[in-house]
């Protein structure tokens, strides 16, 4: 394994790392990880099985590097890092330890900064308040500050010296937080857009550190170079911020979980490079910075280069399996420990095609829980399926993936129908005949898939944004626009449906909070109003309250509702098939 470590070092730039070719010259080199999402362990615990990818192999490749080369590795991650596995639900939720497992992984494999994502406030203060103390290196966000006030709640940014070159690092999160997670998660923050954030800090930092190069660490897509008059700054601003932000060489780019090497010219001519490593650990960023010196204490940036490197091919670090052996143990105990019955089998896939028991489910647990009229879900799995039998508690991470809580909400029947043609819309397209395809998909008019789309890449728009409805009797009509395609009968209960009426409605916190839109664009309640709106919600997380649920009521059947279903029924029977077969094909 280390021989085929050393070749695959020789097949990448920096086989010479970290090595002056003249005395002039020096050479710093940036590593950088993203979207971690819980992969700390080369194993899958949902699935009982390896894991290609983990930090357990970007621990391997970074003690290789530091081993064979001098220490100018400066190592950084770019949030959403501590939510996504059993392991991450177990480190933050049910461990008991003096430390974190996050914070003893991190600071074993010696990060020198991050920048915190929306995944990781998720959490909730309890757990990233505690890590904030924990870490050995600083957990950043500048544009995060302490409610009412102008004092940054993370450190702004941090200087990190190699090889006595003084490198800035800037952190930035999304400011998606307050439209996502539940106030009680985030109370006491307020966020800045990006954009104004950057504007202030960078001549700061200028002004008062003079460092030699300046990076930004953002919890941020590339979104667009440029907006337009009266558009507001999105989640993903890196591009938007390099164009317009003179002073930036490098920006690290994450949360839309792609991989990128590209270089956007700013409003003064230069050049900025940006890098996203992608997601899970799968790559590492790799940049090497060279410098050339022109004094014993001042350097000038020549040149800078980068490569993604996979980590599939490098066998986990035997230290770092050595040292959390214990907590595997642990892990692997808490994923199995059984929790209730199902009483039929059932599959996520099945939801995208009509009234399905792995969605209808959840309706009703949702309105058993909060006595709601009416239930909103999405499928939060793409393919997975739940046999009848015995359910253990990492089952239910398939069941629903994210630490969302429940809430009950009051909306007009109007803003019921609004919602449901929002979600629709993003779900479906309008068909002309039984030849179309039914489900959004990426499809060019020839029928033909771009390249590179496959599974649930082929679908335009997430798949956990197709809400549907229990508790009420509808149809969608395939052969209808957008906007009109939703046609609701009357409730469950046989009483009538009314327009005008306010009816609670069961809804998870993302979705409650504004997230997707369904609730803002769709139904047209502006944003502020919805906290208001809220009647009922849960103490704990809604997966939580589905492993309860199942203590308590098991053996739960999985059937269907048969409350809704798309029209025209002849041409859905067609179309359904081909798209799902379409789907698992690819």
């Amino acid at each position: 394994m280390k021989s085929r470590l050393f070749l695959f070092l020789g097949l990448f730039f920096f086989v010479s790392l970290f090595v002056e070719t003249h005395a002039r010259e020096v050479k710093v080199h940036v590593a950088v990880t993203a979207d971690v999402h819980g992969r700390l362990f080369s194993y899958d615990f949902v699935n009982d099985k390896p894991r290609a990818s983990s930090l357990a192999n970007v621990h391997y490749l970074m003690e290789a590097i530091r081993t064979r080369t001098s220490n100018n590795l400066i190592l950084l991650d770019n949030g959403d890092l501590i939510q996504g596995t059993t392991a991450a639900y177990y480190a933050n939720f049910v461990q008991e330890s003096d430390k974190n497992l996050f914070s003893r992984v991190l600071n074993l494999m010696k990060y020198d900064a991050a920048t915190i994502g929306n995944h990781d406030i998720e959490a909730g203060p309890e757990v990233y308040n505690r890590l904030v103390k924990e870490f050995d290196f600083p957990w950043l966000g500048a544009n995060v500050f302490k409610e009412g006030t102008s004092e940054p709640f993370f450190k702004p940014y941090t200087i990190i010296t190699r090889n006595r070159i003084r490198i800035a690092v800037l952190g930035l999160t999304t400011t998606g937080v307050p439209q996502w997670l539940p106030r009680h998660l985030w109370e006491g923050l307020e966020f800045q857009d990006m954009l104004e954030a950057a504007e202030y800090w960078v001549p700061y930092i200028k002004e008062n550190e003079n460092p030699d190069a300046i990076i930004g660490l953002f919890h941020s897509g590339r979104g667009p170079d440029e907006l337009r008059e009266g558009e507001p700054v999105p989640d993903n601003a890196s591009a938007l911020i390099a164009r317009n932000v003179p002073g930036f060489d490098l920006i690290l780019t994450s949360h839309d979980h792609r991989e990128r090497i590209e270089k956007v010219t700013n409003v003064e001519g230069k050049e900025v490079l940006l890098v996203g490593p992608g997601h899970f650990a799968e790559k590492v960023g790799m940049v090497e910075i060279k410098f050339q010196r022109l004094s014993r204490r001042e350097f000038q940036l020549k040149d800078m280069k980068a490569e993604l490197i996979s980590t599939k091919d490098l066998a986990p670090s035997q230290e770092f399996i050595r040292r959390f052996e214990s907590d595997v143990s642990e892990i692997l105990e808490f994923s199995n420990k059984p929790v209730g019955k199902l009483g039929n089998t059932m599959n996520s896939m099945e939801t995208l095609f009509g009234s399905a028991p792995f969605v209808d489910l959840i309706h009703q647990v949702q309105l058993d829980i909060t006595g709601a009229d009416i239930s909103f879900t999405a499928p939060l799995s793409f393919d997975v399926t739940l046999r009848e039998g015995t359910l253990r508690t990492k089952d239910f991470f398939s069941l629903y993936q994210y630490e969302n809580y429940l809430y009950a909400m009051e909306l007009s029947g109007q803003e019921i129908k609004d919602h449901l043609e929002f979600s629709y819309d993003l779900w479906v397209r309008t068909m002309n005949d039984e030849n179309d395809h039914m489900l959004n998909l990426h499809v060019g008019e020839d029928g033909r898939i771009p390249e590179g789309r496959r599974g649930r890449g082929l679908l335009r728009n997430p798949f956990y944004n197709f809400d549907s409805a229990a508790g009420i009797k509808y149809t969608v009509d395939l052969s209808s626009p957008a906007g009109e395609r939703v046609k609701i009968s009357g409730m469950e209960d046989g009483s009538a449906f009314e327009p005008e009426m306010t009816y609670t409605v069961a809804i998870n916190s993302y979705r409650g909070s504004g997230g997707g839109g369904h609730l803002t664009r769709g139904a047209g309640i502006d944003r502020e109003e919805l906290s208001q709106r809220i009647v009922f919600a849960t103490d704990t997380d809604l997966r939580n309250e589905l492993m309860k649920y199942f203590r308590e009521n098991s053996p739960v059947p999985a059937e269907k509702r048969n409350n809704w279903k798309f029209i025209p029924e002849s041409w859905v029977e067609k179309a359904s098939r081909k798209d799902m077969e379409l789907l698992r094909r690819n």
